[in-house]
């Protein structure tokens, strides 16, 4: 889990994943998403440390590459949120009562 949260820590990274995941077709090719304001190469590289969390999945159809967001990793992540979340609610200190 920290491997996703550390990959989605880059501003690059996250504008990546938010535009394969709100994508009409599910999925995007390179060609449709590589407009974040660095250059092609680099792209690739944040797609590649996106693949490597487990964030996306990829496949190439001939000269192209198409990426989705890995099934499990959403599901994952808010499990992990929700679950810290609920810990650290319940281990708040609770406020003395008014006199």
């Amino acid at each position: 889990m920290a491997a996703m949260f550390k990959a989605l820590a880059d501003p690059v990274r996250i504008r990546l994943f938010s535009k394969i995941a709100s994508h009409p077709q599910g999925e995007a090719c390179v060609c449709d998403i590589s407009d974040v304001g660095v250059s092609q190469p680099t792209v690739s590289h944040h797609l590649r440390k996106l693949r490597e969390a487990g964030l996306l999945t990829s496949q190439r159809r001939g000269t192209w590459v198409y990426y989705r967001v890995a099934p499990a990793a959403p599901a994952a992540m808010a499990r992990l949120l929700t679950d810290s979340a609920r810990h650290a609610h319940a281990h708040a200190p609770t406020a003395p009562a008014p006199v």
